[in-house]
């Protein structure tokens, strides 16, 4: 793992408010390459807020998020409920879709492209619906055609919403395998995960956000009722509900 000093993503003293009401305060630390921080917390503890203002979409009350990171090479995979299912889109097209931050949405595809495609489709094993449209696939196929997209674009700091919210168990595994190799390939990698089993196959950090301020803790530390937050917040495993504080 990178040392503290090679983060591309830092906040600073950052404050952040929604209309007239402060969300968050006083947040700071680092994301690093080559980890995934698992960002947690109540429904309104202000995930969606810190994830607007990293994306450059909501501007600081105070402090800064200060990012190294190129804007075409930012992706953000929001919950599954943001795609238009009603677009004519196939699973190939949302793949390919990739490429236009850093190569234009009016150009066209050149055969290392397709190649490309082609090849990401085949690692998340979603060739044979290369041409099927998104509104006939299954959430878990949806979802691989998103990361796909994301792997395409080759990008470099990656934040993701929920990521295996109504998908598959196959579905989940290859997810989390890709995940870690693309942290392991140096990503920087921000998930809002819910699920107590999902972050302990993935996380290597956690924020936790809660009461306004965010706490830096190791996975491990949330099996100990002294770390959980008071506010309201349930984890849950294989679908269950293990526990809420």
């Amino acid at each position: 793992m990178n040392h503290r000093d090679e983060s591309r993503l830092r906040l600073h003293d950052l404050h952040l408010a929604q209309g007239r009401r402060m969300v968050l305060e006083h947040l700071q630390g680092d994301f690093l390459p080559g980890a995934i921080t698992a960002l947690i917390g109540a429904n309104g503890a202000g995930k969606s807020t810190l994830i607007q203002s990293i994306m450059g979409e909501l501007r600081p009350v105070s402090g800064k998020v200060e990012c190294l990171v190129a804007r075409e090479r930012c992706a953000w995979l929001p919950q599954q409920l943001a795609l238009d299912l009603t677009f004519p889109m196939s699973v190939e097209e949302l793949v390919m879709t990739g490429t236009w931050p850093s190569h234009g949405a009016l150009k066209g595809y050149c055969a290392a492209h397709y190649r490309k495609g082609r090849d990401i489709m085949g690692r998340l094993g979603i060739s044979h619906l290369a041409h099927r449209p998104l509104g006939e696939l299954s959430g878990g196929q949806r979802q691989r055609a998103l990361i796909g997209r994301t792997l395409m674009q080759e990008a470099e700091l990656l934040l993701l919403d929920e990521p295996f919210a109504n998908v598959d168990s196959q579905t989940v595994d290859i997810l989390v395998s890709i995940l870690r190799q693309m942290a392991d390939n140096g990503m920087t990698i921000i998930v809002v995960l819910h699920d107590m089993d999902h972050l302990k196959r993935l996380a290597d950090e956690v924020l936790m956000l809660a009461g306004g301020r965010g706490e830096w803790m190791a996975p491990q530390a949330l099996e100990h009722p002294a770390h959980m937050p008071t506010q309201p917040m349930t984890f849950t495993s294989g679908g269950h509900h293990v526990g809420s504080a």
